[in-house]
This record gives structure tokens, C-alpha cells and sequence, in this order.
């Protein structure tokens, strides 16, 4: 096969990794127009005492978040200290199916919750299935080399 991965996916979100105190942080918008199914991936690393960690999916009607609301059942079990969920990750998988098309929804980010104390996190969405190729036209600015 003569197809590179970086053309079938593209980064297209991020969360910066960096010890995240206690708030919501959220990735850039994803205009899912663009691929047919995504997956945000959430990576915690060590988590301080009496820390959580949640993580959904959300649409908006637009890039600026206009109307914004969460994707149903596109939500982690949330990650805690006590539960020994130092050091893992999460994967969720959405499609553009899976937004609020009829009324007008198009736009998908990762929303990352810590509470009580800080932890180390990270957020990506993937963007799969390209309605145009290769994926990587689409990849976020910051990408700074694809390796062949």
C-alpha cells in the first residue's frame, strides 16, 4: 500500500500538554464538514492528589463556538488520583453523524475538565476519512514536520 497515514488522518485540534490546575480547557473547533469521523484523544500524566479529569466531545454551529453543547454519550469515565488513572489515556470516536446536523451543527472540539487539584494533560482530535486528500492539507498550523 502506497498510502502514508499522515494522508488518511490529519491533527486538527489540540490541547498543549502542561500541568493543568484546576478549570476547563478546550481544543480548537473542527469543521467535521471536512472529514467523515474523528477521534479526540485525551492523555493524562501524573495527577496531583485528589485530582479528576473528565473529557467530551462538543458541536457548535460555527468555528467560534455559536451554540455550543455536548455531544450525547461522547464523554469519558472521568480519570482520577485515587483511581490510579496516573498515566493514561482515552480515546473517543465521533463522526459527523453523530453531531446535530438537522439544526445546523458542523463544528467538533475536545472540552477537558480538571478538578480539585492539577494534572498533567493533553488533548488531540484526529480527523479521519477526508472528504478531500490528502488529510494532512488540513493539519493544524503548528504541525511543524511530516516524515515520510
Amino acid at each position: 500500500m502506497n498510502v502514508l497515514p499522515s494522508e488518511e488522518a490529519a491533527v486538527v485540534a489540540t490541547i498543549d500538554p502542561a500541568s493543568r490546575t484546576a478549570g476547563t480547557y478546550d481544543s480548537d473547533w473542527v469543521d467535521m464538514g471536512l472529514f467523515g469521523s474523528a477521534q479526540g484523544l485525551l492523555l493524562v500524566g501524573a495527577m496531583t492528589a485528589g485530582s479528576t479529569v473528565d473529557g467530551k466531545i462538543q458541536q457548535a454551529t460555527d468555528s467560534a463556538g455559536t451554540g455550543a453543547k455536548d455531544i450525547t454519550g461522547k464523554n469519558i469515565t472521568q480519570l482520577t488520583q485515587a483511581g490510579a488513572d496516573d498515566n493514561k489515556q482515552a480515546v473517543i470516536n465521533f463522526g459527523g453523524d453523530d453531531l446535530d446536523r438537522d439544526n445546523g451543527f458542523r463544528f467538533a472540539r475536545l472540552r477537558v475538565t480538571v478538578a480539585t487539584a492539577a494534572s498533567l494533560v493533553a488533548g488531540i482530535i484526529l480527523g479521519h476519512e477526508p472528504r478531500y486528500a490528502p488529510a494532512s492539507d488540513n493539519d493544524l498550523a503548528s504541525v511543524d514536520e511530516i516524515i515520510s
